[in-house]
């Protein structure tokens, strides 16, 4: 699969002066000067100069933060659509296990990769899902199937509010209702809703399906605060690693790793490398601790199960990045394969203001990288890792937060295999009368 790029949050490399801006910034936060006045005076006693040449002063600094921090387009990514075929047998409790539970909601992309106008193919929770917007930019999600012979709509053409498939023209709105048999006009097709649609939502610059057989409505889409309350900034980080999305749920549920695996990381190089760890239950989950560090190095976890499943933890980010405490990460995982997944990371950071604009402009500049870097020390890992890791580990302590998610997950796989042998079932034929004679 494709890993993709570490620059998702512009379109363009920084220019000179940004760069060099961006040094200067850094520079006097190391040194503690985190007010608009002490960041002015900083500024001015090193060597980077607004356009035009001037001292720096609060109102010509907080215009040129809100400028450079402006929001922008994110980049145009190639998403890998990933494997094509029959929709995933889901007849054991591995099966659901390593394609993904039904009835929940799954990020599916970022919601660029869904341009106005195109058909986006992609593989995901174990279906073959067609992406397209209508004429008013809506998106939809749906079985990538023609009702007539199950050709890949995704090949068809787009015609604002229908899709027609290539094959024989059939039309299909965004309903899953077919709404023209160009070739049989009048026939029994037309006027069905007989292309599976899955409930979509754009949420946080990206796409959201809930995955279901049902027809039963889907819970609703309530994402973390970091995501929802305009009081957050967050950015998307979207990546497609060569590994089970299961070997992400353990990764982040997984606080100790961060002490070795990314100890020379821009944010996780301090803090003890030994830990006790307690496990607090919440309204959607819990939490996993450590009992003796907080607000150090990646100290916790929270497993949120709500409707979605996401995992939130924060880490704190050193005097250099500016005002604003600590960044959070909301993830979520979506399989695109027995072995392979679509990882969403937010970076979410509380600010406003001048505040926010710097931090926005430190990001796209410098921080994203360092970020990714990070990240790319997990895919290292987790792509390494052998098919059979399960079978073979020696777990302790520091588990028990991702063996608890794992139980979870196996409930819930479970429960779905229960349910649907039970509703699948043919009713009992009513018992015979039995006959008087052998009665007697």
């Amino acid at each position: 699969m494709a890993h993709l790029v570490p620059h998702q949050s512009r379109t363009r490399p920084p220019t000179s002066y940004e760069k060099a801006l961006a040094a200067e910034l850094e520079a006097v936060f190391g040194r503690g000067q985190h007010d608009l006045d002490g960041l002015v005076a900083g500024l001015n006693a090193g060597g980077v100069r607004p356009p035009g040449g001037a001292d720096w002063t609060p109102a010509a600094l907080t215009a040129e933060l809100a400028r450079l921090g402006a929001g922008e387009p994110p980049a145009a990514l190639r998403l890998d659509p990933g494997p094509r075929g029959r929709a995933a047998s889901l007849h054991t409790i591995a099966d659901v296990l390593d394609h993904g539970l039904r009835d929940q909601w799954y990020a599916l992309c970022p919601s660029a990769a869904v341009p106005a106008g195109e058909l986006v193919r992609l593989h995901r929770a174990g279906e073959d899902l067609l992406l397209w917007r209508d004429a008013a930019g809506e998106v939809h999600v749906q079985r990538d199937r023609c009702p007539h012979r199950n050709a890949p709509l995704s090949k068809g053409v787009h015609l604002g509010d229908r899709v027609a498939c290539n094959y024989h023209g059939v039309q299909v709105d965004g309903t899953g209702t077919v709404v023209s048999v160009p070739g049989s006009p009048g026939c029994a097709l037309e006027g069905r809703r007989a292309v599976r649609t899955f409930p979509a939502q754009e949420r946080a610059g990206a796409v959201f399906a809930w995955i279901t057989e049902t027809d039963a409505a889907p819970a609703p889409l309530e994402l973390p605060e970091q995501l929802a309350d305009p009081g957050w900034e967050h950015f998307l980080c979207y990546v497609e690693w060569d590994a089970p999305y299961r070997y992400s749920l353990d990764n982040l549920m997984d606080p100790m790793h961060g002490a070795f695996l990314h100890r020379d990381s821009h944010t996780m190089a301090s803090g003890k490398r030994e830990a006790v760890f307690q496990v607090r239950d919440t309204a959607t989950g819990f939490v996993f601790e450590k009992t003796d560090q907080r607000a150090v190095n990646f100290d916790w976890s929270e497993w949120i199960d709500a409707g979605y499943q996401a995992v939130r933890l924060d880490i704190p980010y050193p005097p250099s990045a500016g005002p604003g405490g600590p960044f959070a990460i909301i993830a979520m995982v979506t399989p695109t394969g027995r072995d392979t997944h679509a990882g969403f990371f937010w970076r979410c950071r509380r600010v406003e203001g001048w505040q926010r604009d710097v931090w926005r402009f430190l990001y796209r500049t410098v921080l994203e990288e360092r970020h990714w870097a990070v990240l790319e020390q997990d895919r290292e890992m987790l792509d390494g890792m052998p098919s059979d890791a399960y079978d073979r580990e020696g777990l302790y302590q520091h588990d028990i937060a991702l063996v608890r998610v794992r139980r979870l997950l196996r409930t819930r796989a479970e429960k779905y295999l229960s349910e649907r042998t039970s509703t699948a079932a043919p009713a009992a034929a009513p018992a015979r009368p039995v006959p008087a004679a052998v009665a007697r």
